[in-house]
């Protein structure tokens, strides 16, 4: 089983994080969304407490997350996340999606651009490990650590960002899932009609650049597509409050659902 945390009441809300990252990726917006919603926030296979599985690309992370969740459900999901998240959409998993710079709609460049970025995550995560807590403790420190990854990396709490750059250094199934990414591509829009659809985009995303919004917009024309201005790669520590208004909106109140006029 995978390792994973839950809490609070209502509907069920499932997290998926991205590559390199635990469930631990949401704690900004845990608070805000338990209050609203019972959340399941996973470690994939190889990430966090999971043990690696038998697959590192969406299709089997989506096999894993759609036999925790056990059940029809929202779904939240971050980078490689966003994908097995839209993959769940379109297995009818998932009652709504709220996609964060999701994977599958770059180009050959894009898609290498990705695999290199997070590999020098990863291995200056693995590189500077004893000197991590001092630097994370300064915000010149964080700019050097963060900067990739958020849009206000100064404001990131340090020992949030410490606890996430370790978990990069250390996840066993760090090197399949980015080789996995060369088989990704986003297809089969017509799937995800009749459920809300909502991808966002960092404005300030070095990751997956904003640009790939512009694909996502043409393949997924009915979904809402929004830009969190000056945000990263992973907007939960830069905008708490925006993502929490996002994922709430998609999954309850009442968007115009995908393939459908709203």
């Amino acid at each position: 089983m995978l390792s994973h945390y839950r809490g609070g009441s209502g509907e069920l809300l499932v997290l998926i994080h991205g590559i390199g990252g635990t469930w631990q990726l949401w704690r900004p917006i845990l608070p805000a969304l338990e209050a609203r919603f019972e959340v399941l926030a996973v470690d994939l296979p190889g990430f966090g407490g999971s043990p690696v599985g038998t697959g590192a690309d969406v299709a089997a992370f989506a096999d894993a997350v759609a036999e925790l969740a056990g059940r029809p459900c929202h779904v939240v999901g971050s980078s490689l996340g966003g994908g097995v998240a839209l993959e769940l959409g379109r297995r009818g998993v998932a009652q709504s999606v709220t996609a964060f710079a999701p994977i599958g709609f770059w180009g050959p460049l894009g898609r290498r651009w990705c695999q290199a970025s997070v590999e020098t995550g990863h291995r200056l995560a693995r590189v500077l490990g004893p000197s991590l807590p001092r630097l994370a403790a300064t915000a010149a420190g964080r700019i050097v650590l963060f900067g990739l990854f958020y849009g206000r990396p100064s404001r990131i709490d340090p020992v949030t960002g410490l606890d996430d750059a370790r978990a990069l250094a250390a996840a066993p199934g760090f090197g399949a899932a980015r080789a996995a990414f060369a088989e990704h591509r986003f297809g089969d829009p017509a799937a995800l009609a009749g459920i809300p659809v909502t991808i966002v985009w960092g404005s300030r995303d070095l990751i997956l650049p904003v640009r790939q919004a512009g694909r996502a917009a043409a393949a997924l024309p009915a979904a809402r597509h929004v830009r969190l201005p000056g945000c990263g790669h992973l907007p939960f520590g830069d905008d708490p409050d925006g993502c929490v208004q996002l994922i709430t909106e998609t999954a309850i109140d009442n968007l115009p659902t995908a393939g459908k006029a709203g």
